[in-house]
């Protein structure tokens, strides 16, 4: 809880507690206002028994290719929904099929989304330190002001050390908008992935 406040004081002291009002500081990790969901479930996207398939290499190879391509963000949805179109109307639409494709898309997003809740956690840690840091470096320099005789020169140490610091937390926040949003967009993607490779089985 002493972390915890300490980091709320960094926030108000560098001028950046509104951004951040809606985060849940239950969880010193997790600064994002977006929930956290650490674990994913295919079964709450995949409404299909994903069952055993046998497969030539060369439609392993194909539907490892296809996966791969359906992964990638720099792919848009109508693009990927193409490249599924094409792969059903090639290799047929088994369910099996569909959903060996999803199972693989599934493992390297979710594995990906991982990690970067896991970098996001390293960052909020890193956050909360430097913001402690900041506060004791601000206290040691109101405590030579209060002095007698002030160490001018040790105030204007001080003060540069903070000024940069404080640089450098303004500068990592602003990165974090965009960082909390990409597990949801993973999130909102493998969605989108299981409709369209879903959309295809035939019934």
């Amino acid at each position: 809880m002493k972390q915890l406040r300490l980091f709320a004081v960094g926030l108000v002291s560098l001028g950046l507690a509104a951004p951040v009002q809606a985060a849940d500081f239950s969880d010193p990790t997790w600064p994002c206002i977006q929930r956290k969901v650490e674990n994913l479930s295919i079964g709450l996207m995949w409404p299909h028994e994903i069952a055993e398939i046998k497969m030539t290499p060369e439609l392993a190879e194909e539907s490892d290719d296809l996966a791969s391509s359906l992964a990638l963000r720099r792919i848009d949805l109508d693009q990927a929904n193409e490249y599924v179109t094409a792969f059903a109307d090639t290799h047929g639409r088994e369910a099996a099929l569909m959903g060996h494709i999803f199972e693989n898309v599934f493992n390297q997003l979710n594995s990906r989304r991982s990690l970067i809740i896991s970098g996001i956690e390293d960052f909020s840690l890193k956050q909360i330190e430097m913001s402690e840091r900041i506060n004791t470096t601000r206290s040691e320099m109101q405590t030579l002001m209060a002095a007698d005789e002030p160490d001018y020169d040790s105030v204007d140490r001080l003060e540069e050390q903070i000024d940069w610091e404080e640089r450098i937390y303004t500068d990592r926040q602003k990165s974090l908008v965009y960082v909390c949003e990409t597990p949801v967009l993973l999130e909102q993607r493998l969605y989108a992935i299981a409709q369209m490779l879903s959309d295809q089985i035939e019934s």
